[in-house]
């Protein structure tokens, strides 16, 4: 299998780039990851099952998506395929570092600049205005994410966020007993916010973003779509949460729009809901008690 990475790598950069052998490196609770290098040169893998090769392939295209709005910085992806019943992503390595409140300050800057950049007609339909979803669905951790080109922010919330983990939940068995009466109120809780589609990572947890040892802020392993940009800032703030100046850099360029304090509740049980849907456990309640806080508001 490596051999046969380690030629694709040659045929795709066009240098040479001896079989070398991996080092297994943290990929996360998804996928396994390894550096893979011959001393000069050194590559990110990202293995999986081989049936999962569709869900690389959308990771490389979100990737690639963030690279042109040149902003924040983002590895470079280089190959993807099967090999040996596996799948890989093959990205460029960045050597990370642990970053001052200067490189985070300008983390946040970057990520405003990029959900500020406005893309090509190509990318918005042919039609000039740019519509939420993108032109691919993609995953979020394991889990589908659906993408389709909707007109409607609060209809793409309610269908293709918390609607649609809704139903992944209930068939794994949770009980959301209010989750009905949280659709209906969702059109309600986001009455007078009217956003522009913004390019978003779309999985911005502490453990996504780092800083070089060059001092450059990174962001990695995207689910990448159209949305509100609060989306984005909602989940900074879960699991841990980014340094303060993080945000003081972000609000120097586009500042948070009122009500947001509320919406990201919403925001964040979408992912809330898909960490019971990849993990179970405690998710539920936790899902239930941010469903029971937003319906006090609607």
């Amino acid at each position: 299998m490596w051999e046969q990475i380690s030629s694709h790598i040659r045929q795709v950069t066009g240098k040479p780039f001896s079989t070398a052998t991996p080092r297994s490196v943290g990929g996360g609770c998804i996928n396994s990851g390894y550096v893979l290098t011959n001393g000069q040169q050194s590559y990110f893998v990202k293995l999986n099952q081989a049936a999962q090769i569709a869900m690389f392939e959308a990771e490389a295209a979100g990737l690639e998506e963030m690279a042109a709005s040149h902003t924040i910085r983002v590895p470079q992806p280089i190959c993807w395929g099967t090999a040996n019943g596996s799948a890989y992503l093959v990205q460029e390595w960045l050597d990370l570092g642990r970053g001052g409140s200067a490189a985070w300050a300008e983390m946040g800057r970057k990520l405003a600049a990029m959900h500020q950049w406005i893309p090509s007609p190509s990318q918005s339909q042919g039609s000039g205005v740019l519509a939420f979803g993108w032109h691919r669905n993609n995953t979020i951790g394991s889990t589908p994410q659906i993408n389709p080109w909707t007109q409607d922010w609060t209809e793409f919330w309610v269908k293709h966020r918390i609607g649609y983990q809704l139903q992944l939940a209930g068939r794994r068995g949770g009980h959301f007993p209010s989750g009905d009466r949280l659709l209906e109120a969702i059109p309600r809780l986001l009455a007078g916010h009217h956003p522009q589609p913004s390019l978003v990572h779309g999985d911005l947890w502490s453990g996504n973003a780092a800083v070089t040892k060059a001092g450059e802020p990174v962001v990695f392993d995207p689910a990448t779509y159209y949305g509100d940009r609060e989306v984005d800032l909602a989940m900074t703030e879960l699991f841990g949460g980014f340094p303060s100046e993080f945000y003081r850099g972000y609000n120097e360029i586009v500042p948070v729009d009122a009500g947001y304090e509320r919406r990201k509740i919403l925001y964040n049980l979408y992912h809330i809901l898909n960490h019971f849907n990849l993990f179970g456990g405690g998710y539920a309640s936790q899902a239930n008690r941010m469903i029971d806080q937003l319906l006090s508001w609607a």
